[in-house]
This record gives C-alpha cells, structure tokens and sequence, in this order.
C-alpha cells in the first residue's frame, strides 16, 4: 500500500515534464493569439513576446481555475487506479512524456495544434495501456473529431462576416479614413463588450465573479464597454485623427490628454542636419559619415563572445527572428490580395493588440490546466498516498505559477515559428484582417462553449486565418494550401501520435520485470 511521500522519483519527473508540456503551449497555443499581430506589423516580435507573457502569467496566475480537471475530459475511470495509486502518478507522467513529444514536435515544424487534444489523447493511450479499451469513455473522442470541423467552419465564418462588413462600411471608400474614425469608438466598444463578456464567464472559473448570472454578467460587459466608447470618442479619436491625418509627431501617452496637448510639427530638414552635425554625423559634403561606425561594428564582430554573451544569444534566439521574411512562393500569394488605405489599416492596430491581449489572458487562465492537471494529480497522490476520486483537486498557487513561468519561456524562445505559419504563411494578414479573425476567434470559442459545440482555439484561428484570405480577394489562390494541409495532417496526427508515446512508454514500464 502506498503511503504519502512514496515514489518521489515520479513527482520530480512529474515537474519535469510538466515544464516541457507547458513550455510547448507557450511555443504553440501562445502564440496562436499573436502570431496575426505580428504578420499584421501591429507588433513586433519582441513586443509581442513581452506583451504575451504578462497576459499569460497574470491569467494562469491570477484567474487560473482553482481546482484542476485532473484527469482530463473525464476519459479515463479513475477508480480504476484506485488499489494502485501509485500507478496514476505514472499515468500522470506518461501521459505528460507523451503530449509535450507531440507539442515541441509539431512547434519545431510550426504546426500550430491543440495542446489540449494531445493531452486528452496522451491520458487515452495511458488508459488502453493499463486497463484495455473498456477503460476509454469513448464519446469524448468523438466529440474532439466533430471539433475539428466544427471550430474552423464557424471561426471562419464569424470572421467572414466581420470582415466583410468592415470592408462594405469602411475600406473599400475613397474616404476610408474619415469613415474608420468615426466608426472606431463603436468597434473598440464591441470588442471590448466581447471579450470582457469573454473573460468574466469563461476565463475566470477560479473567481466568483464567475458564478454571476448572466444579465449581470452582460450588464458588468456593456458597463465597461459604455465607458470606453466615452473614452475612445473624446480622446482616442482624437488622437488619431491627429496622428494620421494631420501627421503630427504625437507619443502614445499622448492618447490620455491628447486634448491639451498644443499642436505639434514635424521638424524641417534644416534642423535635422543640424541636430546631425552636432552629433558629428554628417561629413563636410553633407554625407553622413559611417565609416567608423562600421569599423567598429566589424571589430565587435571580430571580438569573441563571453560565456555569458553566448548564453544570452541563446537564450533570445527567439526574439531575433524575422517572421515577415517570406519566400517567393509566399510572396506571390500575398500580392494577390487586396490593399486597403495604410492609414485607415492603422486603425485597427490597437484593437487588434487588444484582442490579441485578452485572448491570451483567458488563455492563459484556462489552457495552462493541460500541463498543471496532470502535475496536480502527480502532487496529490504523492502528498496523500491516495487517488483523488473526484478529480478536482485543488491547485496549489505554486503549481499555477510554475506552469505560467514555462509557459512564457516557451514563447520567449521557441514561439516563433508558429507565429510565422499563422501570421504569414497562410495568406497575407494586415491590422484589418488581424483584427477580424482575433474577434472572430475569440466571439465563436464564447458562444460555442456556452451552447456546449466543442471548439479548439488552436483550430478555430486557424479557420478564421484562412477564411479572411478567401474573402480578401484573389479567392483560393489567396491561399497556402500546402501549409494548410500539414496543419490538418497534424490534428489527426495529435490524438494518436501523442497516445502512442504515453501507451506504450506506460506499458513498457509496468510490464518489465521487477527487483523483489
């Protein structure tokens, strides 16, 4: 019989692999809510990194669930391992080896998959392992299969539509600009209302809040968004019409007091080059003079790296990549879609990073349970010496941090390559139709949730991803298809590829022989 503090060995392997299943969420589900900011140019890699992280944290951290889904989706009888405890634990394990194989397999190849999928696959192949087919709830499997029609179809046509609207009321006029200014109050105030909407009664199971009824819920939603439409109408307009229409050289915390602030010019070119030769930066023939710059730029060069110079290269690989360098192929499938007015494009810079930032966050209270479950599990048997029948075992906050901080450096080094598939490999993505398939997304996982239709995240930005380049002009020929059909490969691939390893890792284990 198992008691509390027995197989220790298994807890810290646990630990281990639970980090590398939320380090893969980080690389692949994170960056599925900024990947079309970045292809956009809303963001930068690194700005978008940063921002990702603290939505990620504070979300896994602050408004993560308060009890944990420990044996996920219910697929597997857990009073089976109920004489055993000890086998759970290396269920748990197995399980976690198998999904974070799967997840850094398919973010290293920039297929962007659900992490939640693989781990419900994982725990199945742990189950037929141990106990045979019979020990599978079957019914769950298939409604992960009707996910995969189901999110991107919808995804894809929640964002159809918001696209296609936008485009009819603002983009295709001559004065899309005028037009987008005044409609900009209106569309911060929607996505807003939304995602509030969104993060009240999805993403926080942990808060009571989310135990509030539903007209309260939507009135708390409208309030907020009531307030910043205000807010947008007085100053936010303002401040862009400023900025983009009479060009003037405005910092974003001007947006708070943009109404007192003087009006402002661009310098002239005269004082330009004088501010240049005050800086010893132009040459006596009005050339800027760079060639000792790059003599020393070749020096550095030159000079060996430290220790700590190399781990630090290491260790920001990621956020030296350029996602927006494209191939020719790529290119070409660019140019056969519609632009539309770059200034009135801005516009939709700010919602889209917007929306992108409460994805992320509810994502990051809901999701990070698919590696920190299964480490619950691990923890409680261990400290217990007893299986948790009802499978809600309470999280310690450690725990929630734990998988947090793995999960923004997943992102930090590795996110990249899906953020590249999704941003720009697919069909060419501008703030606008970055805009529309983050709303898109995030509007078709709300609603479907609350009428119980399974949906993925990671499948339906995906869908929305490929339905605004349809609609976007150029038609199929818009569109990736070979990127595509990888991606699709890679669903059906997740739940057994991800079950093979935990399977057969788990009956390798407990069929070996035995020291006596």
């Amino acid at each position: 019989m198992m008691a509390p503090g027995d197989y220790t060995f298994l807890f810290a392997l646990g630990m281990i692999f639970a980090f590398m299943d939320s380090y893969g969420i980080g690389a692949n589900d994170v960056s599925n809510s900024f990947g079309a900011a970045v292809g956009s140019g809303a963001l930068n890699l690194k700005q978008a990194v940063f921002i990702a992280s603290i939505c990620e944290f504070l979300g896994a951290f602050l408004m993560g669930s308060s009890t944990a889904d420990t044996i996920k989706g219910g697929l597997i009888d857990v009073t089976l391992f109920k004489d055993q405890p000890e086998l759970l634990m290396l269920a748990m394990v197995c399980s976690l080896v198998g999904s974070s194989t799967w997840v850094l397999f398919a973010s290293s190849r920039g297929l962007p998959v659900s992490t939640t999928h693989a781990i419900v696959g994982a725990i199945t192949g742990a189950g037929i392992a141990g106990f045979g087919l019979g020990a599978v709830k079957w019914s769950g499997i298939g409604t992960i299969v009707l996910s995969w029609l189901i999110s991107p179809l919808i995804a894809g046509i929640v964002t159809a539509i918001i696209f296609l609207f936008t485009r009819f009321i603002i983009l295709k006029h001559t004065n899309s600009l005028e037009r987008g200014l005044i409609a900009i109050p209106f569309y911060f105030a929607v996505t807003i209302a939304i995602n509030v909407f969104y993060i009240i009664f999805k993403g926080s199971p942990g808060l009571s809040i989310s135990k509030l009824p539903i007209g309260a819920i939507i009135g708390i939603s409208l309030g907020i968004a009531f307030v910043v439409f205000l807010w947008c109408n007085f100053f936010l307009k303002v401040y862009l019409r400023r900025k983009l229409e009479d060009e003037e050289p405005l910092k974003w915390y001007h947006t708070f007091y943009v109404r007192f602030v003087s009006t402002r010019s661009h310098p002239t070119d005269l004082e330009d080059v004088s501010a240049a030769e005050k800086n010893g930066k132009l040459s006596d023939t009005g050339v800027e003079s760079d060639g000792s710059v790059n003599s020393g730029l070749a020096a550095l060069e030159d000079k060996p790296l430290t220790l700590f110079q190399k781990l630090k290269k290491k260790a920001f690989h990621g956020l030296n990549q350029d996602i927006n360098t494209n191939s020719e192929e790529v290119d070409n499938l660019h140019d056969k879609a519609t632009r539309y007015e770059p200034k009135t494009e801005q516009l939709f810079c700010t919602l889209q990073v917007l929306t992108a930032c409460f994805s992320s966050f509810a994502h990051g209270s809901n999701d990070v349970a698919n590696a920190i479950g299964p480490l619950t599990t691990i923890y409680y048997v261990w400290q217990h010496g007893m299986v948790d029948i009802s499978g809600t075992a309470p999280v310690p906050a450690w725990i929630l941090a734990y998988g947090g901080i793995a999960i923004d450096i997943g992102l930090l080094t590795f996110g990249y390559r899906v953020m590249a598939t999704l941003g720009n490999n697919i069909c060419f993505v501008s703030p606008s139709r970055g805009f529309s398939l983050s709303l898109g997304t995030s509007f078709t996982v709300l609603t479907c949730s609350k009428l119980g239709l399974p949906v993925s995240t990671t499948h339906c930005i995906t869908g929305a991803t490929t339905s605004v380049g349809l609609v976007s002009g150029g038609g199929v020929k818009s569109i990736n298809w070979k990127v595509l059909a990888l991606i699709a490969s890679s669903w059906i691939f997740t739940l057994p590829a991800a079950g093979a390893v935990s399977g057969l890792l788990f009956a390798l284990i407990i069929n070996s022989p035995h020291k006596m």
